[in-house]
């Protein structure tokens, strides 16, 4: 009796074991994708190395649909079609929706290379850039108004410069299935022509001239009956700027739309030259602050 109760005693008076501590590792995926869901897609990368349970539901592809366009696949449709005369298929049937997203804001060519389209890596907004190669430039075969300049300041890797010309006309379009927003479109120039010397960026302005009599005009028109105009003068030589064009909406992202624009400076009484025309480029009209500060740096 004096063992039993010995026995008795010692085991109501043992400490119990400690429970283990649950973490974020113990979070079921379907949970944390369910979070994951509403972050940015940088924010999602950088959980997808806390733990093995962050990394499973940084895949999932509901995760990664929320952050395509809703018409992502005629996105893919119209830029494979280039891919696929080249041999080139980056968009086989099987890709996670993450491979997609991240193949897409990889800039993917199109309409023989004059044409780029990307997902912005942080946003997933739809972007578009035109090259100098696509568009149509008044006198652009005459070498004594306009030439092609090699450079690595271009997204192309070339720009046009005009010399001197009396009639400035540039004009191009484009038709896709933007995604359903709102768009700004910007002309990319810059006054003087630039190069390197013992490894420094010099800007040549020797031909830059006639450019603060009048202003140039920029105008845009969609094929739902939108328009856009501005003017102003281009100055600051050395310096790439962007040049609001105007802005338009897309709401059916069912069907294509059909963008047209064009610069012009047709004021005859002088003539004006020293300007690089590098692109155009189509970008959600919330990153015009964006452009701003990199037009500043």
């Amino acid at each position: 009796m004096g063992a039993a109760f010995s026995m008795l005693f010692s085991s109501t008076n043992t400490p119990a074991a400690p429970a283990s501590k649950l973490g974020l590792g113990d979070l079921p995926e379907s949970c944390v994708a369910s979070v994951l869901l509403y972050l940015d897609p940088p924010e999602i990368c950088k959980l997808a190395m806390l733990n093995r349970a962050f990394r499973g539901a940084s895949s999932a592809d509901f995760v990664w649909e929320s952050k395509l366009p809703l018409n992502y696949g005629s996105v893919i449709d119209r830029v494979a079609d280039d891919g696929w005369k080249q041999g080139c298929d980056d968009f086989p049937k099987n890709l996670c929706k993450r491979d997609i997203y991240s193949r897409l804001c990889r800039p993917k060519s199109f309409d023989g290379g004059t044409k780029k389209v990307w997902l912005d890596k942080s946003s997933g907004k739809f972007c578009l850039s035109i090259s100098s190669n696509g568009l149509a430039i008044t006198g652009i075969g005459d070498r004594r108004y306009w030439s092609r300049l090699q450079t690595e300041e271009s997204r192309f890797r070339s720009v046009a410069y005009l010399q001197q010309i009396w009639w400035l006309e540039v004009d191009g379009e484009v038709e896709f299935p933007f995604p359903a927003g709102s768009y700004s479109l910007f002309f990319r120039l810059q006054l003087g022509r630039t190069s390197k010397r013992f490894g420094r960026r010099v800007c040549n302005t020797e031909h830059v001239h006639g450019w603060d009599i009048k202003p140039v005009r920029f105008q845009l028109s969609t094929s739902d009956g939108q328009q856009g105009t501005t003017q102003c003068y281009i100055n600051e030589p050395g310096r790439w700027i962007y040049y609001h064009a105007g802005d338009f909406a897309v709401v059916d992202p069912s069907t294509s739309m059909k963008v047209e624009f064009s610069m012009t400076q047709i004021d005859c009484t002088h003539t004006k030259g020293g300007l690089c025309v590098d692109s155009v480029f189509v970008y959600p009209s919330e990153f015009k602050e964006r452009l701003k500060l990199c037009q500043m740096q």
